[in-house]
């Protein structure tokens, strides 16, 4: 359903964003505007919104994993993109396995089980394109196990996917070893016993990034194109608070900002984004960067 928003003055806009490093200056009520101001939902997971703002449009804005903003955008949903990242890292880091049932490197990952919550989570992707265009692996001989479906209802996992059995946690069958490795992002074990399959992904990764210019986004902010057509004031406000509590609560991370604003910085990070979802069937059709944007928040930081 199209939404109308008041012609001028102050709106309140029911969004989805939770508290994260760099958000907290925003949530927290520190940074104020004129006119606009927040309804903020923020589940315990905040994933668990990301069904309710695709399948139903149930937010005005709100933050948005990239790959499921894709799919949203290449399944006709009314969502527009801003350039502006709220939750970005490093990614070679992020696969793992049990050196207990022995050990693993990149090379050893065809034929072999491995779990990720669901198979079009944003860091899944990242890695599995990683992996393929890096290192050689074949996603298509991978046994991928999940235990989430998708954001999107339209949506059909390959046929190399299959759902754990109801009760299974992916770190519990990673440490008994009914999987070979595990995608984990910001949650991976602290145990000696779970290693990286990239050896040294710190290295690899900004050896990578010096090559591409790519920093991985996972979450990105988004918007009603009703709310960026009627109000583009109110659009390039929530632009300049989310850029602001960003550079009062974060830092560089080993020189780079992880966290990029502005269309120019995100292009090559964003066209990876694109080629890996759509090499791995997550889209359909290989977007381009500037369809994901309007008029008003292509502008944005420029």
């Amino acid at each position: 359903m199209t939404r109308t928003y008041p012609a001028s003055g102050p709106v309140k806009l029911e969004t989805l964003l939770g508290e994260n490093a760099s958000t907290k200056s925003l949530t927290s009520g520190a940074i104020k505007s004129d006119i606009v101001s927040f309804d903020f939902d923020s589940p315990e997971l905040i994933h668990h919104g990301f069904k309710p703002m695709v399948r139903e449009g149930k937010y005005d804005c709100g933050e948005l994993a990239i790959v499921t903003f894709l799919q949203a955008k290449y399944y006709g949903k009314p969502l527009v993109l801003l350039p502006a990242v709220i939750g970005g890292r490093f990614q070679h880091r992020c696969v793992a396995y049990n050196t207990e049932h022995g050990m693993l490197k990149p090379a050893d990952l065809n034929g072999k089980r491995i779990g990720v919550r669901s198979y079009t989570q944003t860091t899944g992707v990242w890695i599995r394109g990683i992996l393929q265009n890096e290192y050689g692996v074949d996603p298509a001989k991978v046994h991928w196990v999940t235990f989430e479906d998708g954001h999107l209802a339209e949506y059909t996992d390959p046929s190399n996917v299959e759902r754990a059995a109801k009760g299974k946690k992916l770190k519990e069958m990673l440490f008994s070893g009914e999987i070979d490795a595990a995608m984990i992002g910001s949650d991976m074990p602290d145990d000696p016993r779970i290693k990286t399959v990239i050896a040294d992904p710190k290295k690899d990764a900004l050896d990578w990034h010096a090559r591409t210019g790519v920093i991985p986004m996972n979450h990105m902010v988004v918007v009603r194109p009703e709310l960026s057509r009627q109000r583009p004031d109110v659009v390039g406000e929530i632009y300049r608070m989310l850029l602001e509590s960003r550079d009062l609560d974060t830092k560089p991370v080993d020189g780079l900002q992880m966290r990029q604003f502005g269309l120019k910085a995100l292009r090559p990070s964003l066209e990876m984004a694109i080629d890996y979802a759509f090499q791995q069937k997550i889209i359909g059709r290989k977007l381009s960067v500037d369809e994901l944007f309007d008029e008003t928040t292509a502008a944005l930081g420029a």
